[in-house]
């Protein structure tokens, strides 16, 4: 499937790419969320008459994610989960709960923006988690987990 990308996508392609993806990736993901639009002569002038306006709308985001990275600078949060005297938590602790841990402090970060490359957290300590911004902008934070009985 053929598409052209209105926005940057993270390991696809930049604004007005035109790009070749799974029929399903494109169908499923790419054209309901209005990242890409098939290509045919009516998408490619369109996007040519709307380009402006959608580099504008990217600069935009870019410079929102920037701003966000700014107050997410050296920030951490501490989130008490249910723990075994062995610091084994007998839940975990993943995207969902490091958002709203995080919204608790005044910070935004959608659950979706959390990546944790080893899966949830399942013991007590200090974490380095990755919040993806942006395609362009990521930011490391501090998540400290402690137990409680």
């Amino acid at each position: 499937m053929e598409l052209i990308l209105l926005e940057k996508v993270r390991n696809l392609g930049n604004l007005g790419d035109k790009v070749n993806v799974k029929p399903g990736y494109g169908r499923n993901y790419l054209l309901p969320q209005g990242k890409a639009v098939r290509v045919n002569a009516a998408n490619l002038e369109a996007f040519e008459k709307r380009r402006a306006e959608y580099e504008a709308k990217a600069n935009t985001l870019l410079a929102d994610a920037e701003s966000r990275k700014a107050q997410l600078a050296d920030a951490s949060v501490t989130i008490a989960a249910h723990a075994s005297p062995e610091g084994k938590l007998y839940g975990s602790v993943g995207p969902r709960d490091i958002a709203e841990a995080f919204e608790a402090t005044g910070k935004t970060i959608h659950k979706g923006e959390v990546i944790q490359g080893e899966g949830p957290i399942r013991h007590t300590g200090e974490f380095d988690v990755v919040i993806s911004l942006h395609a362009d902008v990521q930011t490391t934070v501090k998540v400290i987990v402690i137990g409680e009985k």
